[in-house]
């Protein structure tokens, strides 16, 4: 048996029938971009997440660089970040000239609540919540910093697309709250695409204008935009998927459960859910010390395993010109070293489960 970490076949199969159904309606409809179906998805996304507006666009990079343009983030302001995200978070500050001041993450893989105040300064303008790995952030502290200094609250969902913190959805606590919709992801198209949401009249009407060339209007260019539109086919795949996410995740979070319950390894230290959080398992990452030796027997016994993620965005190359060592985030760090993730996808069959659990279980 062959175990990958990841088959984004198995979640097609399942819906086949719909997926090519509505495929072959939009490409027999004659419109392809910005139409009824990107439309009908914005609409029932952001009920979905609980906001007023939602805003398609060609990628989850695209949703937090454009986040951040609109929020008037520029060069010589700060943007609180954790450090052990995916580096996409951070280049959406940068990408705008602002510097990430990273933080922490917690025992939950999230940012450490505790750890922000002390690095507020006069030129800290917004926070970025990441809620990684598809759990929830601890929401309370970060609404209440945001408050007291006045600050910008963004929410980076790319992974955590139905998850909650006080039965309140994440992407709805923000000024904006940013989603990929990366083939990968529990909400996942068939190529590029992602989206913003937000409750900001003003924010709904600049992204539109900003995702399309910066107008408003044809041949009338207001700013300097991007070409930034999730086109109609992605739009109506979501549509058909978005339809299904709550079984999705449910049966993402039986697996992550079969987990829970039955690793029992010394070795492995498993994954904590925050109190009043929820999680839709994007991944199931698990931390190790032995994590060479772990994925060594794993492979032997035709386990895949990956990486989220083995270089820090602070310690990367791209970001050499902030002049961070390594040593100065060591937790961070611990965790890079650390963690590794479990195959985690739908369609996902008991006898696989076990198979990989008795497996994790017999490494020694």
């Amino acid at each position: 048996m062959e175990i990958k970490v990841n088959r984004l076949d198995r979640g097609y199969s399942k819906y086949k029938n719909e997926y090519e159904s509505k495929a072959l309606e939009i490409l027999r409809s004659g419109w392809y971009v910005l139409g009824p179906e990107v439309n009908n998805f914005e609409n029932e996304f952001a009920d979905f997440i609980g906001a007023k507006y939602c805003v398609g666009l060609a990628s989850g990079l695209d949703s937090l660089w454009l986040a951040f343009k609109i929020l008037g983030i520029k060069e010589g302001d700060e943007v609180i970040v954790q450090g052990n995200t995916y580096i996409a978070s951070v280049m959406g500050i940068t990408i705008n000239g602002a510097t990430p001041i990273f933080v922490e993450p917690d025992q939950y893989n999230n940012i450490d609540t505790e750890k922000i105040e002390c690095k507020i300064s006069d030129r800290t303008k917004a926070i970025l919540v990441v809620h990684l790995y598809g759990q929830a952030s601890n929401m309370d502290k970060i609404l209440q910093l945001c408050k007291k200094y006045n600050l910008k609250l963004v929410e980076d969902c790319a992974q955590a697309h139905g998850a909650k913190y006080k039965g309140k959805m994440v992407g709805s606590f923000g000024d904006i709250g940013c989603f990929s919709f990366y083939p990968s992801k529990n909400l996942g198209a068939f190529g590029d695409g992602g989206a913003i949401v937000t409750n900001d009249e003003e924010i709904n009407r600049l992204m539109r204008i900003y995702r399309n060339y910066g107008s408003e209007k044809r041949y009338y260019n207001m700013v300097v935009g991007a070409n930034s539109r999730l086109d109609e086919l992605q739009a109506g795949l979501l549509r058909v998927k978005l339809t299904h996410l709550n079984d999705i995740n449910q049966e993402r979070s039986y697996i992550a459960n079969r987990y829970l319950e039955e690793i029992k390894n010394e070795n492995i230290l498993l994954p904590k859910i925050l109190e009043e959080a929820t999680t839709v398992w994007h991944q199931f990452v698990i931390h190790t010390h032995r994590r060479k030796e772990l994925i060594e027997y794993l492979e032997s016994n035709n386990i895949n395993t990956l990486i989220h993620y083995p270089i820090p965005p602070h310690l990367s190359e791209a970001y050499k010109y902030l002049g961070y060592k390594k040593g100065d985030l060591p937790i961070t760090e611990k965790y890079a070293n650390e963690v590794l993730s479990l195959p985690m996808y739908n369609g996902m069959t008991d006898k696989e489960i076990s198979y990989v659990v008795s497996n994790v279980n017999n490494f020694k």
